[in-house]
Formats: C-alpha cells, structure tokens, sequence
C-alpha cells in the first residue's frame, strides 16, 4: 500500500511541475524585464498618419483569373531594370519603414465583415476567417493598413484562437519530443532539392531528412561519412539544443514559450483579409530586402517562431535565460525567400557545445546556415555561426531597414538578401542582381554586400570601366552598368570608401545580338528600305511601374572609322512620350533631317526615362535596347540626296572597295558539312545559329526558305565565323545559288580579343563587316544585280563541303560501357576518376576525364557495378569545365550542374543558352531548361556532349582529324586500327579480348585511375574538390565488380524471370542485358540501349562518306532552276532579260563527285548587245582565220604557176579575167570601128583552137529556150602570140577601137610558133600567144593558122580523127554579135557540122551559115563554095537574145551602125 501511495504521490508531483512548467509565470529579473519591454516596444510602434506609403490607383473588382495574372506581371518592381525603387526609406525610433507613395496590393474586393475581431498584429488570439477564394467579394488592402502591419518586426503567430484552442502553439513539442512532423503539401525548393515536408524542431532548425545520431562540435556539413552517416537537410536559424523556457509575469508579451508553427497556402487567390495580409505583407517584406525578386509573389508561406527557448543542460534558473526568433518562409514553388527575424538572443552555446550551465555562455556558439543534405552542399552564415559574434545578428541585417533581420534565397543558391559588416577578408562573395546585362549598357545593378552608408562613396568596377553608386538604403546600392566592349563573364567589384576591391563576384555580358530582347518589333517593316512606319513595343515595366512616367526614344549608330569603335548619338525620335509599352516610329517625319554622321548605316533604339528622378528619386534610369537594325528607315532621303536614287548600289560599292583592302579570312574556316544530320552532329565545331533554329527561332530573317543554320563555336585565329545553313531537304544553301545561303562571316559574334579595338567588337563588328553588307547590296537590291552578285560569289562566298570530314566519336554510357575511336566496344566497371580520352601532342593538348560512383542498391543488395556521374574537360590554356549529375531528389528543375572554373553556371535564360570563357563554349539546346544535355566547344574543334536521362549519363567526345595517332585513355588510339586501342600510359600497346571484362578491368583500364598528384602518362584530376574531398574520396582500386557478361551466366538459377526480362527488355544488345541483369532497373537498361544505338549511328553517319559535286556557279545575270549539289543532280540555268545563254543549258552531277563536262562551254549570260558584237567578231574571226589564209595559198599557187611558166617562157603574160561592164564596152567599141576580130573563119565556122572564158556562171539562157542545157563553151581560148602583157578589158580578148585587125604574122613564123610550143609540150590547155593590137589587146590568130599543127595537117584531123564523134559544144551570145546582120542567110538549111569545127545547135529563131577555112580541103572531089548561108540575120532593129544562138559574123562587112545600139549580155 506504501509502495502504491508513493507512485501515485511522484505522479501528482510530477503532473504538477508539468502544468507548472506550461503556465505563464515569469519571475524573470526587473532589468530583463525592462529590456524586453523596451525592445518590444520599439518594434511595435505603428507608423504615423501623416506617413507617406506607396500605393497605386485601385482598379476596379476583376475576375479570378485576372487578379492572379495582375500580381505576377504588374507588380511595382524594385530592381534595376523595373522601377519604383523605395525612396525616402528612414528608420524612426521605433525600427519600423517608412514605406514610399506607391504600392500594388491585392485588387478588386470589398471589404468583409471581421466580426469584431482585433485586427492588431501583436494579438495573440488568432483570427477567425476561414481561408477563402471566391470570386466576388473579398478585402482589400489599404496603403495605410500596409505600412501598419510592415512596421512591426515579427509576423504573426497566435497561441489562442476563438475556439478554445491553442492556435499557432506547438505544445507536442518538448522536452522528450524535440521535433514533430508537418506535410507542407506543396513544393518548397531548397538548395537545389524539393521537399514537400518538414519536420519542426525544438533546437532551432526545420529538418527535411534525418540527423546523424550524434554530433560533434563544432558542427561541419555536409557530413563527410555520408552515406554511412545521414547528413541531414536542413535549414537553420540557430542550430543548437534547446528546451523550453519560461517567461516573468511582467513580462509584455505574455504568449506561451515554446514553438510556433502557422502554415498559410495557395495566397496568390486568397481573398480572405488575413489571407490578403499576410501575401501583401511577405511580398514587399521580401522585394524591398532581397535584390533579384521584384516580380515574387508568394504562393505559400510557413512561420515559425521558437519564443523564450533557453539552452538543453542548464540549471533551472536558466530557463529564463531565452531566446526569441522567428523564421519565415516564402515560396512560389520554383523560388524560395527566407525572413529570420532575431529579436532577442541572451545565451550562445548548450552545453553540450561547451556552454556553462547558467547563462549559456562560452562552448561553440549555434550553427546558423543551411545544409543540402545528401553530401552535397551547404552554407555556414558567417561570421556570426559558431561564433562569439552571433549576438550581433539582433543588430545586424538591417532587412527592410530593421535591425536583425536578415534575408536569404534559398531554392538553388544560397544569396544573402542582407548586409555584413562584420566580415573582411581579401574575397567577399557579393550578391547582386541581375546577374547580367546587354553590353551597349544601362541594366541598373542592385547591389548587396557591405552595409552602406549615405555619405561614404561606393564605386563599381566592370571589368575596365568604374561607376559611381547610387545609395539606396543600409542594405542596397544601385550601380547602372556602363558600355562594355566585352563579352561573357567579366569581374564584377565594388569598394566602399577608401577600401579596396575586395567585395567581388561575376557578370555576365551579354552581346547586343543575343541580349535579352527589351524592345519589339511587331513586323519586319525596320529591315526594309522604305517602310510606311515602324512599330516598337516594350515592357513598360522594365522602366518604371508609374504610368505616367515620361519617356525618351533616341537613335544611335555604330562605326569603325579608326581604331577605336565608335557608339554615336544620332537623333531623338522621340522627345517626351508616355511609357504606355508602344509607339510608332513615322519615317517621314526624318526626311528633311541632314545629319554629319549619315554614313552610319545600322545601330539600335534607345529608350529611357526623361527625368527619373520625379519617378525613383534617383538620378539614374534604366536604359532598354533594341537588337541592330539597318537604318535605312531614316537615313534612306540622305542617302538619296547624297548618292541618288541608286544608293543602295553606292553604298555596296563602297563597301566592296574597302572589303578588297581587307585580308583574306576564309582560309582559316572549317568546311560546311553536306548535310543537316552532319552538322548536327559535329558537336565540336558547330552550334546553332540564334537568328535561324528549327527549335527555338524557325523565321530565319536573313535566310529565307533555310530551316536550320549553325555557325562555329569558335572564333577563328582571325577572329572569324563559319555559317552553313541547310534548307527542307537537309541539304548545304550556298550563296552561289541563292542570295539567301550560307555566309562566312569576317568577324565572329563573340568577336576577338582585344574587344576595344575595330574589328573585334562583339556583335558590332560582325554587323559593320557582315550585316551591313548584305542590305546594302542584296536585300535593298536586286538578286541579279552586280553588286549582290559580288556580294555573294567573290566578298562572301560559301565554302562548299566536298573536303569535309566527319569528327571521329567515342562514348561511354550505362553500366559503363565504352565504344573507342576506332570502333572497340569493351565494359569496364571502375570506381574512381579515370582518363578518358587525353592528347599525347604537345602542341595540341586536351583532357577528358570521367567519374564513376557506384550504382544504387537493388532489391539484393549492393551492386557490383558503376555508372558515370562526372565528366571534367580542359583544352591547352581553356577553362576546365566540369559536369555532375545532380542527386535524385535535386533534379526537378536542373538535371546537371555545369561548374567553369568551379564555379557554378545556368542556361535556364534565352540570353544565357550560350555562354564563352576562354577557349571554349558552352551551351544547352535552346528547347531545353533544366540542363539535361550540355555540349562543351573548344577552339580546337574537340566537342563534349553530356546527356541525363533519368539520372543516368552518356558522354561523347567529337574529335577532327588533326587528333589522329595523338590520342591515348580509355577511349583508345585514334589510328583507324583496333589493334592499338589497349594502349598503356608508358605507350606500350597489349593485345587483350574485349570481351574478356576481368583483364580489361586488371591489367589495362586501372592504369587511367586519375589522383589529385600529375601522374606520368596519366596526368592530374581536373575535377573541382568541395568539402575537402580528394580523388580518393571516390577511387577504390579494390572493388571488384562483376566480370561475367550474360545475365544467364551471372544471376542465380531461381531467377530466371529476370533473364527473361533482360532478353524481352534488350534483345540482341548485351550491354542493356548487363544493366538490367545487375541493377534491375528497367529504366537504366533502356537508356543504355538508347545510348548505344544513338552512338552507332552516329558513328554510322560519320563513317559514311558523303559525295559532292562541290559548288556549282551560277552564271551573272542568270539563276540555277534547282540547288542541288549531290550525284544525279541535274541543274538547268536561265538568264535574266536582256541576257542570252551561252554555253550548256543543263549540267549534271556524276557518281564521281564531279560535274559532267560541258559539251557547248560553261555556262555565262551575255547582254544581247554584247552577245551580238560577240558573235560578229567570231564571223570575223573565222572569216580572219578560213578565208584569208585559203587567198593565202591562192594567191601563193598562182605565185608558184606563174614563177614556173616564166622560168618556161620568160615572155608569157597571165591573163587575168575581165569584167561584164569591159567586155560590152570593149565589143561595142570594136563594133562601132567595124574590125570585129570574128571567132569563125571565112566559112563561119568557129575556130576550133580558141578557148573562150567561159564558166557555167558566164551563161545566161532565156526561160523559153528549149536547148538551154546544151548552151556549154569549154574549149574556147584566147591566144596571145605577140609576148606583150595584155590589157585587161573584158572576159573575152579586146578588139582594137577601129574595128581592124592587125596584119597577120607571115605563115612561117607562125608555123615556127607553134612548132616550138609543140617542142615545149602542146596541149589542149596550152597558152596561145596571139598579136598585139595597136589598141592595146592581143589579136588572135587566123583560124587558118590555128586549124594546122606543126605538119601542116588540119588540127581536126590530127587531133581528133573521128570529127563525127566529136562532142558538140556551142556557146550562146545574145544581140551583141549581130552586128553582121546585114549579111544574107540560109535559114531553111538544115543543122550541120562545120568542116572543122563545133556543131552549132538549131534555133527557131535563128538561120546558120558555114564558112569552112580557106585551107579545108575538098570533099568529094569538089570545093566548098566560099561561103553557104546557114542561117539568116537578125533583122535589124530586133533584139537579139540568148535565143538567137551564136551568130557568125560576115567576113569583111563592117558591122552596122544600129548594131552600136544594141544591148550584150555578158560572156
């Protein structure tokens, strides 16, 4: 029974001490009493009335969905480029702010009835709403109201509600139970992960994961042993062990100690007041205290606040020895704020930590900061952590202008929201934001650090250039960033005072092309040469939230005159505008404007605030940017004035004289790839082009009907840029065929160190030497005319890919797996850092260098096996880069972390996709945000891809051909020969199977494990060392993994459903068989398979060789019909009007690579004036080059005939040929003298041996001829026998002027003539010599001299025996003859041959006479009578026509004088 009443007795006492402990009685000291009274009276003073707050108009109510589109986008921003910056902010006794004239609170709702409730922020009843979202209805902050419940220090937290409850107040928290459980249900980033639970602790943090089961002090994180030890996650506003305290009865503030807990979610549509409140409140709380979150509004809010909590193994008089602070939390689910509020801090250290028992004194003081957990990172607040300064976090902070109150972002980095005035050291990490800016200038930088003072100086230094601050408050100074030539991430520095530099950090410039776009265009009417007008659009609140603000829209330009780049002023186009967010630019408002400098061809927009100090109260002003435009728009009347209506050509013309003077560039570029699929895949020289991508910006301006382009990564040792652009087939777009193809480009984006100097300018000098050019002589021009054609085949030319050659690729993905250079696939479960791939080139260094961690546990238990977390690079001086893989719980919103220098980076910004340190670029596709594939670009062509799928990586190498026989690591020897893959670090190569996993593993890949010493062969780790982890931290050279390669061999026999599903899952691909067989993991095995097929065909691609037939020129003043460039292309050419095609109209691309030759010459357009001279020139030519040496040899033969006759006859004469118009005056001049030398003899017939000239062309016949065919002379002649040269006066030998025939030579001499040319060789064609005439011409012989030959015998009959088979020949003249016509003929007789001579044909118009020689012998006994009449004369006055046939004239009549009038036709 005794034993009974004592246990019940200790239970009452202890029941007692229980509720004693949890009342609310304080016997606390009279000086801490005052002291607490007199703090909490200062931060609860309300602001005055008469206390200015800045508010904006109320709108009217607006539905629900707008309300929440207002808070994310209208909200008044406090940074640089937003504007209403809080002005005016003094601190009055009581600690509160006075808050500036302008505000953006929730919209749209009346006020609700609040049932008599105390709306008083110290009150600790809670309030009796309800959280509500209607959509009509609901409160409305004042301004008044605003600055009343942001005037007191804590925020709410409520140990009583209207229902008897205990409100906010955490009574499960105690001494036995130090931590409870909350579901946030939501997401609350922190520290790169995201949890959606909390865990409460009395000892002054919130917990996301499990301590370690002991510390040790004083307290390092992350905890080096982890995972063997937990590392807990958490965040930390005074880490140590606690126990509730108690409070005097005299105290103020009478609320039970302990922990508070209030949870406030979805505010964004809250329209309940307290709702309202709280987001109002937390929204400015954190937008004026932290730079960079001028556009948060928070969605969810959590407050924790530990009251009076003393320190764990004090004595019981410690218990009022308290501690008083409050967390609070803000988040919209991708950004996280945290407010810590110190309001009273009497004790450092438990003890525990070595802290005394009594006041908590001495030991190591709390542990404030935060820790990621997991091994991974944390952030110690120093100098106040574990430091006998942290009492002066009560004092220090000054967030929102109240002394202890400090502000951090929490969701990826760490960034302190507050200043530290307690820290010095020669680096200080310096927040600011943004963190980056246009070069042109004028983002305006808030800037937190060292806690500033109105009167002490703070100059900021950007890289080269210093600015002035601009002060804002304690916490905050403004610094407008100046014009930067640079680009990519430059030192960033402030220094306050008389101090130096030592407040530093890094800012991103960004090159005007790849800016973040401030202003807009809404259609491409800028680009033209004469738009109607121009509209612009922009934020308005990038400038400043006031409506009413005015605003300044200026003109610059850009040129390169001198050696120093020159940024010029131009023109204000407009003065003093609303900031309303547009405007339209009226070209023809600028036609009478005459500038100096109207030589500047493109530039930018400006806009800016025209007194912005009536707005901001500060003298500075955001300045916004438009990206480069042509400026023809307002220059293009000048130009007209200037150069005429044809400018633009002038200008081209300009351009080009000056280009010419330039060096050559081309040379150093790397060739285009063929097609889209290379240049896709040559990571290490190629990247896309930002003005024409197919994921990101498809409307390629300047590269119309072109789907894709990239350009170089790279400058050139020049400093220039290689674009190749692809159209819907995927094939190369050349300039040579388009005005819309691929353009090299003298000058890369980034430009060329030095950046200050002409031509090395980022972006602008690629516009002055590239951009500008192709306005000017293309797109305001026509395609066809000249200077765009030189534009495009002789200043910038595509360069044509027929050398290219695709990069060689090496990978490793999955369990690992690798694939060499040259093809060798091995598996290779390593736990360490090896080399991957290293140059064994002096000249031409590079390093690839893998982590490999083992993989998680599966189902069984550990796993035998690795996989790749780390990939660390570095060229020969480049900065190293190194990729993660982030931990599981981190990656919801970046997949990979990209560290440069060991410094962390983003591509989570369109102006940031694309970042450039030295030596190298690195980017992430422009579709992508959570930095799930990287690609690394060094100058040397050498690319790195990194993918993450799931938490699993591949990583690739892309190496040109210049690295061949010079590479050496686990991805083998370049050398196109397996055998050498397996080479060692000393050089020596082993002939070792690939599939024998236990030797590959033993005695070759374990040689590439890296350490943190430079090992001969091997070199040092590149990888960035956190927390003091070194190589070894995660090398084991005694793991041993699995070498068995088939599932079937390596799980045990009661598993074969997992063999099964392997060969479902993987099929013919070991690898993915491997994987699934040791992890188990469906979504491992899947990836390598897609990692293994990605990379074979890539290889595949690569190894393919590509046949071009290169570049293919279109003719000037013509157009190709099609583009095409691969074999069995045809290409068919036009010419522009006015142009004739010369040359093959078609051509052809052979198997070979080559264009089939050309049949008719290649291809040219000729203007039809010049192409008519041209072929009048040929015809001379070939006229030049037959004719002329045909005369040649003519003229030679005759020259050679004639020397040969006169070497015969000294005294023969040539005759030359008479014309028409001599032979009829000769005739009728011997006509009219009546000696007509007759061609017959006395008995008219014609003498045999006179050759007429005659030729078919020499006889005419009449059309009613019936015998014209038979009208033939050919053996006509006439002989000169005198030796003299004859004159020539016709085609038939001259007669003399009087008619009268010369003596004849005496018989014997003529017999002697003949006889000796019968001596020289007679012939039929032989000359005959007849006597000269004392007119001038050769007389012919007597027919009876030439009837004989040198015997005396008639010719006839010595020559031609059968004188009846003798071939008829009679010549036909016209009237001519008939001037014998007043002989007597015999026109009944019938035709006969003449004795001697030629059958003269019968006429019906005609009448014959035969007169034979007088030397013709007797026929029959009996002589010829002197002369028969054959044919009667034509009567005279008749004319006489070919018809007449050829009249023998009399013997010794003269003719008649009618016969002088008679017309001949020409023999």
């Amino acid at each position: 029974m005794r034993f009974k009443l004592f246990l019940a007795s200790l239970l009452a006492c202890g029941f007692i001490s229980y509720v004693i402990a949890n009342e609310n009685v304080s016997t606390e000291t009279e000086s801490v009493s005052a002291n607490t009274k007199d703090k909490k009276g200062v931060r609860s003073t309300v602001l005055d009335k008469n206390e200015v707050v800045e508010m904006i108009e109320i709108l009217p109510p607006q539905p629900k969905q707008k309300q929440q589109q207002q808070h994310q986008h209208t909200a008044p921003k406090v940074s640089s480029t937003t504007g209403t910056l809080v002005a005016n902010m003094s601190q009055q006794r009581s600690g509160a702010l006075q808050m500036a004239d302008f505000y953006l609170g929730e919209l749209g709702y009346d006020i609700v009835n609040d049932n008599g409730y105390n709306w008083d922020p110290n009150n600790r009843m809670a309030p009796p709403t309800m959280p509500s979202h209607s959509l009509t209805g609901g409160y409305t902050i004042t301004p008044q109201r605003l600055a009343e419940i942001r005037s007191y220090f804590m925020y709410w937290y409520f140990d009583q509600d209207m229902y008897g409850g205990r409100g906010d107040y955490q009574f499960d928290i105690h001494a036995s139970t130090t931590q409870i459980h909350k579901n946030l249900n939501f997401q609350l980033p922190f520290y790169g992960f995201r949890f959606n639970y909390t865990r409460v602790s009395l000892n002054g943090y919130l917990e996301f994961s499990d301590p370690p089961e002991y510390f040790t002090y004083p307290l390092v994180f992350p905890v080096k042993d982890w995972p063997k030890k937990n590392d807990p996650s958490f965040i930390g506003i005074f880490f140590s062990k606690c126990r509730v305290g108690r409070i005097y009865p005299t105290d103020i503030d009478q609320r039970t100690p302990g922990v508070y807990f209030r949870m406030e979610r979805d505010l964004m549509t809250r329209t309940d007041r307290f709702g309202v409140e709280v987001r109002e409140r937390t929204m400015w709380d954190i937008r004026d205290g932290v730079v960079g979150a001028e556009t948060f509004v928070p969605k969810h809010v959590v407050i924790t606040t530990w009251k009076n909590v003393s320190f764990a193994g004090g004595i019981d008089n410690s218990l009022f020895t308290t501690n008083t602070f409050q967390m609070v939390l803000a988040t919209d689910e991708v950004y996280t704020y945290a407010i810590f509020n110190y309001d009273v801090l009497n004790w450092s250290a438990h003890t525990e930590a070595g802290g005394d028992t009594t006041h908590g004194e001495g030991g190591v003081p709390a542990f404030v900061g935060f820790n990621a957990g997991n091994g991974t990172r944390s952030y110690e607040y120093k100098p106040y952590s574990q430091n006998m300064v942290i009492r002066d976090l009560t004092g220090r902070g000054w967030g929102n202008g109240f002394p202890g109150r400090h502000i951090f972002r929490l969701d990826e980095e760490i960034l302190i929201g507050s200043c530290n005035k307690d820290i010095d050291a020669a680096i200080l990490p310096l927040t600011f934001a943004p963190e980056s800016g246009n070069m042109l200038g004028g983002t305006v930088v808030n800037i937190t650090g060292p806690c500033f003072d109105p009167n002490v100086r703070v100059m900021c230094h950007f890289d080269t250039e210093d600015v002035l601050g601009q002060y804002v408050d304690k916490n905050r100074v403004i610094c407008v960033q100046p014009y930067l030539k640079a680009e990519g991430y430059i030192r960033f520095e402030i220094s306050v005072g008389n101090e130096r530099f030592k407040w530093r950090g890094k800012y991103f410039v960004e090159t005007p092309a790849a800016a973040t776009e401030k202003i807009f265009f809404e259609t491409d009417d800028v680009h033209k040469k004469a738009p109607k007008e121009i509209r612009i659009n922009w934020n308005a609140y990038n400038l400043t939230s006031n409506a009413n603000a005015n605003i300044m829209i200026s003109l610059w330009g850009y040129r390169e005159t001198t050696i120093h780049p020159q940024l010029e002023y131009i023109d204000v186009i407009e003065a003093a505008s609303s900031n309303t967010g547009h405007y339209i630019i009226s070209p023809q408002n600028y036609i009478n404007r005459n500038n100096i400098n109207n030589d500047l061809q493109f530039g930018f927009i400006q806009i800016n605030l025209t007194d912005p100090q009536q707005y901001n109260n500060l003298k500075i002003s955001p300045l916004l940017w438009s990206r480069p435009i042509p400026l023809a728009w307002y220059f293009k009347p000048q130009w007209e004035r200037k150069f005429g209506y044809k400018w633009p050509r002038a200008l081209c013309d300009n351009w080009i004289r000056n280009d010419r003077f330039l060096r050559n560039f081309a040379a150093d570029l790397p060739l285009c790839p063929c097609t889209l699929e290379q240049a896709v895949y040559d990571k290490g020289r190629y990247r896309p082009d930002r003005d024409c991508d197919k994921d990101s910006n498809p409307t390629c301006l300047r590269h119309k009907t072109a789907i894709h382009c990239v350009v170089s990564g790279t400058p050139t040792a020049q400093g220039a840029e290689q674009q190749c652009c692809y159209d819907r087939y995927g094939f190369l777009m050349l300039s040579q065929d388009q005005v819309w193809g691929s353009r090299p480009r003298r000058i890369h984006n980034l430009g060329k160190m030095p950046w200050n100097e002409a031509s090395k300018v980022p972006t602008l000098s690629t516009w002055f030497h590239d951009m500008r050019p192709f306005y000017s002589c293309c797109y305001w021009q026509e395609e066809q005319a000249v200077g765009c054609e030189t534009y495009r085949f002789e200043r910038r030319p595509s360069q044509d890919c027929v050398a290219y050659q695709a990069p060689g690729v090496a990978g490793v993905f999955g369990d690992p797996h690798f694939i060499t250079f040259d093809g060798t696939q091995y598996t290779f479960n390593g736990l360490g850092e090896f080399v991957l791939s290293r140059s064994v080139d002096a000249d031409q260094r590079f390093e690839v260098q893998g982590r490999f961690e083992q993989v998680p546990n599966n189902v069984y238990g550990p796993v035998p096996a690795t996989q790749l977390t780390a990939l660390a690079m570095r060229g020969n001086t480049t900065t190293t880069i190194e990729v993660r893989i982030r931990p599981k719980h981190a990656r919801w919103r970046y997949k990979m972390d990209v560290l440069a220098d060991g410094r962390r980076v983003y591509f989570d910004r369109e102006s940031l996709k694309f970042q450039h340190f030295d030596g190298v670029t690195v980017y992430t596709p422009t579709y992508l945000l959570n930095q799930s594939q990287v690609v690394v670009m060094f100058d040397s062509g050498i690319g790195v891809e990194v993918i993450e799928n799931e938490g699993y990586m591949t990583g690739r190498v892309y190496l040109p051909w210049n690295f061949i026989n010079k590479t050496a690591g686990l991805f083998g020897n370049w050398s196109f020969n397996p055998m050498d893959d397996f080479t060692l670090p000393n050089g020596q190569v082993l002939n070792i199977n690939p599939s024998d996993f236990k030797t590959v593993h033993n005695q070759w890949a374990m040689n590439w494990m890296l350490a943190d010493r430079d090992l001969p062969g091997v070199g040092a780790a590149l990888f960035t060392r956190e927390f003091g982890r070194t190589a070894s931290y995660f090398a084991n050279s005694s793991f041993v993994p699995n070498y068995i390669q088939e599932p079937a061999n390596f799980l045990p026999a009661n598993r074969s459903y997992d063999v099964e599903k392997a060969e479902d899952l993987c099929g013919e691909s070991y690898q993915c068989r491997y994987d699934y067989g040791m992890t188990l993991n469906r979504d491992l095995a899947h990836f390598t398979k897609n990692y293994y097929d990605s990379l074979i065909n890539i290889r595949t691609l690569n190894s393919q060789r590509v046949v071009s037939c290169g570049v293919l020129e279109t003719p000037r003043f013509g157009r190709k019909l099609s583009f095409n460039f691969m074999p069995g292309a045809k290409v068919s050419f036009e010419c522009n009007e006015g142009f004739v095609l010369i040359g093959d109209q078609r051509r052809e691309c052979l198997s070979n690579g080559l264009w089939n030759i050309p049949e008719y010459g290649y291809t040219t357009c000729l203007r039809e004036v010049f192409y008519t001279r041209r072929v009048a020139f040929i015809a001379i030519g070939i006229i030049i080059a037959v004719i002329l040496p045909l005369m040649l040899c003519i003229v030679c033969g005759v020259y050679r005939f004639r020397q040969k006759q006169l070497k015969e006859d000294p005294q023969w004469q040539m005759t030359l040929p008479r014309s028409r118009a001599s032979s009829r005056t000769n005739l009728r001049a011997l006509n009219a003298n009546g000696d007509y030398d007759s061609d017959t003899d006395a008995t008219g017939t014609l003498k045999k041996t006179k050759k007429w000239d005659l030729d078919d062309g020499d006889v005419t016949s009449s059309e009613g001829s019936e015998n014209k065919d038979t009208k033939l002379a050919k053996d006509i002649e006439y002989i000169n026998k005198t030796g003299e040269k004859p004159k020539q006066m016709g085609r038939r030998s001259l007669r003399g002027i009087s008619g009268t025939d010369q003596d004849q030579l005496p018989e014997h001499e003529e017999h002697d003539e003949h006889a000796a040319a019968g001596v020289a060789g007679h012939s039929d064609e032989h000359d005959d010599v007849g006597v000269q005439h004392p007119a001038g011409y050769h007389q012919p012989p007597s027919p009876e001299a030439d009837d004989h030959d040198e015997h005396g015998l008639p010719l006839h009959q010595a020559m031609h025996p059968a004188a009846g088979t003798q071939a008829q020949y009679s010549p036909t003249f016209s009237g001519a003859d008939s001037s014998f016509s007043g002989e007597s003929y015999h026109p009944n007789n019938p035709p006969q041959t003449r004795y001697g001579g030629v059958q003269v044909l019968p006429n019906t118009n005609s009448q014959y006479f035969n007169r034979p020689p007088s030397s013709m012998p007797v026929t029959g006994g009996q002589a010829v009578p002197a002369a028969t009449p054959v044919r009667p004369a034509p009567i005279v006055g008749t004319p006489l026509t070919q018809d007449n046939g050829l009249p023998s004239p009399p013997h010794a009549a003269s003719p008649t004088p009618s016969a002088l009038n008679q017309r001949s036709t020409e023999v």
